[in-house]
């Protein structure tokens, strides 16, 4: 077993920084009633945690390769335990926000690391079964955060579910220090700190507009100097990355229509598939009067779908063009939110099976396809922006998607959440999450012909063929 520690090390962290995407879905009532929290309140508690992972994720990739990869994952894990103890301590709303946002930039440190770390610790068949053991972490760890919540959240309280990271914290570090070798690259390039500076705040003024707007109107003063800024923020980063010598995004890249028509995919699958879950948790939680826990286990067929469909479909799909894997996976997605539009004020909480399962098995048939398209889709040197890049956008939609999806239930709910207003708000948010899937689909079957394979073997991952099927491959870069 002692070969396993490092394995088990990054697996700890990696399994705990993806549940507490999502854990605090189920949470979310308790914690309006402790702390008096508004609607938009409950969205930047969900949302800001994914903002600071998305705007950090690629500029910490680009730390870690200078600082080394096992330091920069030793701080993350620190910083990523401390936020969360002043999660669990938070008095007040603001300052639960802005400990859930120093929670995400812990997060981001840790995430851009993990596989790095795996890659550098195991050679051939080993790395091979540690690479396969981390994708089925992290894709159960992405579902299983409801269920965990509201597990943790009836039996000892919303705060333990920020608490509970403290001892695994500790364990992922000793392990760390003890059994995971440092590793960096003497050539790696200066850290975009202009780039890094102006993507986060592209990415946090747009979704305060989206937020904002929703409650105080679009025309507000406020609200629409929010999307002045993110204008100005994204122009400005684009041209920063026009200039400079070592890009956080080679904005040549995006010339690729198949690179695009992938960046579209992550920009849309997470969002599409998870980001209703918050209004759905607060419908089965105020209106049926479920307990968290109960609420947790409505939730649960659509993780379970993702974990199984991702684990048979690696099998039984391995010849099946990218493109399409990932498109019929969105289109599933938005199948899976038009099947749940059909909520009224009498609904059972059963009319969701179907719908939470469809939308799960799509989620299962894309998610594992997207990376392994991006690296198909670019010159084998931005093997690792690439990769970046699309793990960054995967989590700047979810967040976006909260923001819209909350924006869409305050202008189609017209009543108290215990009248059938809240019931045709939430399916106005099954339409919408439905309507991203179905765009987000339809650009990448459209965009993407994947034709370049990687060059330069030394790792395990997915890529696509000549003739555009995935396989499992070995890579040039870590995902």
């Amino acid at each position: 077993m002692g070969r396993w520690r490092p394995l088990t090390a990054v697996c700890l962290g990696t399994f705990m920084l993806l549940v507490d995407v999502n854990i605090v879905t189920v949470a979310l009532p308790d914690m309006a009633r402790d702390l008096d929290v508004s609607f938009g309140g409950l969205q930047w508690v969900m949302n800001v945690y994914a903002l600071a992972l998305a705007s950090l994720l690629m500029g910490a990739g680009a730390v870690a390769d200078r600082i080394g990869r096992r330091r920069l994952y030793l701080i993350g894990t620190a910083v990523f335990a401390l936020a969360s103890l002043a999660c669990a301590l938070a008095g007040n709303p603001e300052l639960l926000i802005i400990a859930r946002a120093v929670q995400g930039s812990g997060a981001a440190a840790m995430f851009a690391t993990t596989v790095a770390l795996v890659n550098s610790s195991y050679q051939g068949r080993d790395r091979s079964v540690a690479l396969g053991v981390w994708a089925a972490v992290s894709g159960a760890a992405s579902g299983i955060g409801p269920i965990l919540g509201g597990l943790i959240t009836e039996q000892a309280g919303w705060r333990w579910i920020f608490l509970v990271n403290l001892p695994v914290s500790a364990v992922a570090i000793a392990m760390t220090l003890r059994s995971v070798h440092d590793s960096r690259d003497t050539s790696a390039r200066p850290v975009d700190l202009p780039g890094v500076a102006l993507f986060a705040v592209a990415a946090a003024a747009l979704t305060y507009g989206l937020t904002r707007g929703a409650e105080d109107g679009w025309t507000d003063a406020v609200t629409m100097g929010a999307f002045a800024a993110a204008v100005a923020a994204l122009a400005a980063f684009a041209v920063v990355q026009l200039r400079s010598a070592h890009p956080l995004l080679d904005v040549e890249l995006l010339r690729q229509r198949a690179f695009v028509g992938v960046l579209i995919a992550s920009l849309t699958l997470s969002g599409a598939a998870f980001a209703s879950l918050l209004l759905t948790s607060l419908w089965l939680q105020t209106v049926l009067d479920l307990s968290a826990m109960a609420a947790g286990l409505v939730i649960l067929p659509l993780p379970a779908a993702v974990f199984i469909t991702s684990l048979l479909g690696g099998r039984l799909l391995h010849r099946v063009p990218a493109r399409w894997a990932i498109g019929i996976g969105l289109a599933l997605i938005g199948i899976g939110g038009l099947a749940q539009t059909a909520l009224d004020a009498d609904s059972h909480w059963t009319v969701l099976l179907p719908g939470l399962v469809i939308t799960g098995i799509g989620a299962g048939l894309a998610m594992p396809a997207v990376t392994g398209a991006a690296l198909a889709a670019v010159p084998a040197e931005r093997g690792g922006m690439a990769s970046g890049t699309v793990n960054a956008l995967r989590q700047l939609g979810y967040a976006l998607t909260v923001a819209v999806l909350g924006a869409v239930f305050h202008a189609t709910s017209t009543d108290t959440p215990t009248h059938p207003g809240f019931a045709a708000g939430l399916d106005a948010v099954y339409s919408t999450a439905a309507s991203i899937a179905l765009a987000g689909a339809a650009a990448v079957i459209v965009m993407t012909r994947l034709r370049r394979t990687p060059a330069a073997p030394t790792g395990l991952i997915a890529r696509v063929d000549e003739s555009g099927a995935t396989i499992l491959a070995a890579a040039r870069e870590p995902i």
